[in-house]
């Protein structure tokens, strides 16, 4: 089974079978269906799931990203919270870290180069000539510094692609992304999406006539 929502012209999940469901439709899947809605039952997601929903309703083309994410964290009760941050991207970090501040949270915010790492020392080959130190990302390090700080919501910001994922893999509080990597494109990788059939076609598309 390979799953197509990307192509769907239907949409029958958002008028609940109202028109019939596409043949590779995840809604037939009413085993898995069942499964997520137990999931989503359970009380720690549950109250995420109305929370993020309430903020949804609230917040939906009024409130920037920053904005939903302190609003979701007075709803949740959340006290303290945690910036796992590209070290590249410190000083927006700062404004960031002021933000909630001034929202009344406690704010804890770890580096991606915390523990400074040499990247010879876990067989990482670094760009330097041998022998020079060079710290490697320590995203695993920034998850147990942000879990030993208490935090209640982690916040992702600008982490580069796979060390996101190694954050997310071992983080022990949920998580949310403010901002991702792009170095290119000033962080808005949609813009490379947004102009896929001009500018950034052949680069996204080379074969397309």
């Amino acid at each position: 089974m390979m799953y197509t929502c990307s192509e769907c012209a239907v949409k029958s999940c958002t008028n609940h079978g109202a028109t019939p469901y596409p043949a590779n439709c995840p809604c037939r899947d009413q085993e898995t269906t069942a499964q997520a809605i137990a999931k989503t039952k359970e009380p720690e997601t549950f109250a995420i799931a109305q929370k993020a929903a309430e903020v949804e309703k609230e917040g939906y083309c009024q409130l920037t990203r920053i904005q939903e994410i302190a609003l979701f964290c007075k709803k949740m009760g959340y006290e303290t919270i945690g910036i796992a941050f590209c070290t590249g991207l410190q000083n927006e970090c700062k404004v960031v870290a002021r933000y909630f501040r001034e929202q009344g949270l406690t704010v804890h915010t770890v580096c991606c180069k915390c523990s400074s790492v040499n990247k010879a020392d876990v067989g990482i080959p670094g760009m330097e000539p041998d022998g020079t130190f060079e710290a490697m990302c320590n995203p695993a390090g920034q998850a147990m510094f942000l879990a030993k700080a208490g935090t209640q919501l982690n916040v992702v910001l600008g982490l580069c692609v796979g060390h996101d994922t190694i954050f997310l893999q071992n983080t022990k509080a949920p998580v949310t992304v403010l901002a991702v990597k792009d170095r290119v494109l000033g962080h808005n990788p949609l813009a490379a999406v947004y102009t896929a059939q001009s500018y950034y076609q052949k680069k996204l598309f080379p074969n397309q006539k």
